[in-house]
């Protein structure tokens, strides 16, 4: 997961294995994890901060869900990716800066080859996104970049954040996962919401391990709570995501933050 702005940084910390109770893990040579799969069904999201991390599909119209690209920045243990190639059938891109956690990916989590509808790039992610020819390219955008230590996200600035928003197609979906010793929630989501202006901003109540998502959208319309509600049901019929149970835990921006972007 980790993507550091080092380009010419070549000692990757090893991507580790770990299994317990039919569960792989993904390590970066600590305890820390950056990923998972159950062995016997790969294609199941298997981390909770994972499947809250597809929230965003509350915020796309059922007939145009799946449409458009998803890019992962972060590859994890491809979990993502998997989904969103195989299960959505989304054309699918993911940036990854660590070689060592690409080749785990490919021979121990089941990471589809590349082809014409998925690519898996060993680049930095915020040069990725900083360049224009990648800009309004994404219908989603996936961000979880952590380095071995996992105390904040590897890349958290203003203008990162602001590139993200450029990658995004016109009514395009960000989901960010937030955790760390180091983090800060309210300096993050200050952040995003001055790129992508606050009305455009929302946050999911903490997983029991801490990991909060923040999804951001560019120029969406909130729609009211039935058809809400009509998404949520499809998205756990068609896909058996617990969309019922993210609509009951999003919420809008605290108005402290607000109140920080205001100033």
């Amino acid at each position: 997961m980790g993507n550091k702005r080092d380009k010419n940084k070549t000692d990757w910390v090893e991507a580790t294995l770990s299994e317990f109770d039919g569960v792989r893990y993904l390590h970066l040579d600590s305890i820390w994890v950056q990923g998972a799969m159950r062995v016997k069904k790969p294609d199941q999201l298997e981390l909770e901060y994972v499947q809250r991390m597809m929230a965003w599909m509350l915020w796309r119209e059922a007939p145009e869900m799946t449409a458009g690209r998803a890019v992962q920045l972060g590859l994890g243990a491809g979990a993502l990716s998997r989904f969103t190639r195989r299960q959505l059938k989304m054309k699918t891109t993911a940036v990854e800066i660590n070689p060592t956690v690409i080749s785990a990916c490919r021979h121990w989590f089941h990471l589809p080859d590349d082809d014409d509808r998925f690519q898996v790039l060993n680049q930095d992610a915020g040069a990725w996104v900083a360049d224009a020819a990648n800009w309004g390219s994404a219908a989603v955008l996936n961000v979880d970049l952590y380095d071995h230590e996992a105390a904040a996200p590897v890349l958290d600035d203003q203008q990162f954040y602001s590139d993200c928003r450029a990658v995004l197609a016109d009514g395009g979906v960000m989901t960010v996962n937030l955790f760390g010793r180091s983090a800060s929630f309210s300096r993050s989501a200050a952040r995003i919401a001055t790129a992508f202006g606050s009305d455009q901003v929302w946050h999911l109540t903490p997983t029991r391990e801490g990991n909060t998502i923040v999804v951001a959208a560019r120029g969406i319309e909130v729609p009211d709570r039935d058809e809400l509600e009509r998404r949520a049901a499809f998205i756990e019929d068609r896909f058996d995501l617990p969309a019922r149970k993210w609509l009951k835990l999003v919420r809008p921006l605290p108005m402290n933050i607000i109140n920080q972007i205001r100033d």
